[in-house]
């Protein structure tokens, strides 16, 4: 509740706390470019995938925001509008989940190491 100590700092609080309220504080911000790196890293799949539905629900109520997700956690991006596969620093692949899937290239051989 509002009442709990959260540290100096929030020294108090796991990096997965502390992520979740970065997330919410730029959503409330509304900004018109949001760019998340690594935003779930240090959250459990649970609380991934309710920040997932967060972001999802944000980008319904205002659909001219770009969102810049970067991760390596592959469920992260899986819903992206638009992907982009970086291999050592180039882009050896690009386009939605389904379109990857089906060329079976870089995108496709990290989803199968995942499952």
């Amino acid at each position: 509740g509002y009442e709990t100590s959260v540290g100096m700092k929030g020294s108090l609080l796991s990096g997965g706390e502390k992520q979740r309220i970065a997330i919410a504080r730029a959503l409330l911000r509304r900004p018109k470019v949001l760019l998340l790196d690594e935003a779930t890293s240090a959250m459990d799949s649970y609380n991934e995938q309710i920040i997932q539905k967060a972001l999802e629900q944000a980008e319904i109520e205002d659909s001219s925001r770009t969102s810049l997700l970067i991760a390596h956690r592959l469920s992260t991006i899986r819903s992206c509008d638009w992907i982009c596969v970086l291999d050592k620093g180039r882009i050896v692949e690009n386009g939605t989940h389904r379109e990857l899937m089906q060329r079976q290239e870089h995108y496709y051989q990290m989803m199968m190491q995942n499952k």
